[in-house]
């Protein structure tokens, strides 16, 4: 058995705005509330080697590995997976973009499966990662969108 998750939400935004916003990883700490630091370790083309640092949990357990995604501007894809997989035996991620409308859509495909002795099994981390991207993604609508206010009118 392994996990899979889908998450998708409508943001009010051109499709470069939020393609740009959402795939600076620099800028991750201040789009997600759950990240307290990102550190770049490598850059080769459109893929990027980086270090998640999260703020603590309930119990005060800080939680950071390495990640690594590679964009396709093309298409407008993001294909993302853990390097340091940590409690899980993989993780694997989509990211896709759409115009939709005047906006645009963005998903999460989430595959990944839990390690025997995880603390969590695969049915748990599935409802913890569906609740949390809903989370996530309404802070990015949020922040991506308000930082069009009082900008030009698209036309």
């Amino acid at each position: 058995m392994s996990g899979h998750t889908e998450n998708s939400i409508l943001i009010d935004a051109p499709l470069e705005v939020v393609w740009d916003s959402t795939n600076d990883v620099r800028s991750w700490p201040d789009l997600f509330s759950e990240y307290a630091a990102v550190d770049v370790l490598a850059e080769d083309g459109d893929t990027v080697r980086f270090r998640l640092t999260m703020h603590p949990d309930e119990a005060g357990q800080v939680w950071s590995w390495v990640s690594e995604r590679t964009v396709d501007r093309v298409n407008r894809t993001v294909d993302a997976h853990r390097v340091e997989t940590g409690p899980f035996e993989y993780m694997q991620i989509h990211w896709s973009y759409a115009e939709s409308g005047s906006g645009t859509r963005m998903t999460w495909v989430q595959d990944f499966h839990m390690r025997p002795g995880a603390p969590i099994d695969d049915a748990g981390m599935t409802d913890r990662i569906n609740t949390n991207s809903v989370i996530q993604m309404q802070l990015i609508k949020e922040k991506v969108e308000g930082h069009l206010v009082g900008a030009p009118p698209r036309a």
